[in-house]
């Protein structure tokens, strides 16, 4: 990754704070942007677009076009790596995705250890698509699903509000439960690495379901699969840049970052300031965390926001993003008008070193 020098996004993630922080959005690419609905509409399924090279390239850069962010993130889902296993997975209009469940530990034993990776070959493809327009000063972020929370999904067969049928499995089969887990664990590692190769500057691990899981649930099934896939990966790619998203992780964030090597944490709109402060930006770089209802509010809600979480967070090494993905029914404006507050930053007194 001969460039990072010159990439923003890329130092933070070694540690380098920035005057004015790096920035981009989970789901940057998404039904927020005119454009993206137009190219959704042309792809026909959405699995169709993730796996037409050409066309998911094209939604990866709409927002850089749009917005200039310092990341662009490629256009996937995290269950393409069950796709590649071999289950069905399909993507119902205002259902979200549904897959063929894997309830008992009978299903379990028709699990595929290995992926076809040729089946995501595409993904690669429209990496190096990226790769080759991108400006160099952007960087590009591959990423995956924390195994746990692809397994819930896996699990269930769709995704629930609390994820009861994986945490029950976990429980009652956890024998079957860490089968799946493992398969999980190892394709991710490869999967990661081929986007390493296909030109991703630095990877992410999205555990959206992390936080419905008891502490010590959550070492077993949240922190140690990623610490595994971490390891994994470095083992081939010594300096791989990893973000972790373990959502809603709270308390247990200092244990995760610690055990897992990552990176940086991104974090939720819920987590404590001055303990993610002191507990967490004091070992790595922090990644987060406005609202995204606040975003979708705008006028001096937003502004509100914004500032608090950069009084929060900007003294450290930290990437300014949301708490979670942008909702689909938030106006660009509000997006611009985040953008100049954020980046005005390096003018507003609240932001001095002194405070």
């Amino acid at each position: 990754m001969p460039q990072s020098a010159a990439k923003p996004f890329i130092d933070v993630l070694s540690g380098q704070r920035q005057t004015v922080p790096p920035m981009w959005m989970m789901r940057q690419a998404g039904r927020y942007l005119p454009e993206y609905r137009e190219v959704r509409a042309k792809a026909g399924g959405f699995l169709d677009l993730c796996f037409n090279p050409e066309l998911a390239a094209e939604v990866t850069l709409q927002p850089i076009r749009r917005f200039g962010f310092d990341a662009a993130i490629i256009f996937s889902d995290i269950l393409v790596i069950p796709y590649a296993l071999g289950r069905e997975v399909r993507f119902e209009v205002g259902e979200g995705p549904r897959l063929e469940p894997l309830d008992d530990p009978a299903k379990v034993a028709t699990l595929a250890p290995r992926a076809d990776f040729g089946k995501l070959e595409p993904v690669f493809e429209a990496l190096k698509i990226v790769r080759g327009v991108l400006d160099p000063k952007v960087a590009l972020i591959g990423f995956c699903g924390a195994p746990w929370t692809v397994a819930t999904y896996m699990v269930a067969g769709h995704g629930t509000s609390d994820q009861a049928p994986a945490r029950t499995m976990a429980y009652q089969h956890p024998d079957a439960f860490a089968k799946i887990i493992d398969v999980l664990v190892e394709n991710s590692i490869d999967y990661l690495l081929a986007q390493l190769d296909a030109g991703a500057d630095a990877l992410q691990i999205f555990d959206t379901w992390a936080g419905v899981l008891p502490p010590a649930e959550f070492a077993r099934w949240s922190t140690e699969p990623t610490r595994r896939i971490v390891e994994g990966v470095r083992a081939k790619v010594p300096d791989a840049k990893i973000i972790g998203f373990p959502r809603g992780a709270g308390a247990q964030l200092p244990g995760y970052v610690e055990a897992t090597g990552v990176n940086a944490v991104s974090i939720d709109w819920t987590a404590e300031p001055a303990f993610i402060r002191e507990r967490v930006q004091s070992k790595v770089a922090v990644q987060g965390n406005l609202d995204p209802l606040a975003l979708v509010t705008g006028g001096s809600v937003l502004d509100r926001a914004v500032d608090n979480v950069l009084a929060n967070f900007a003294q450290g090494p930290f990437i300014f993003n949301l708490g979670h993905g942008i909702q689909p029914e938030t106006p660009m404006a509000h997006v611009e008008q985040m953008l100049k507050r954020v980046r005005g930053c390096q003018d507003n007194p609240m932001h001095s070193t002194n405070h």
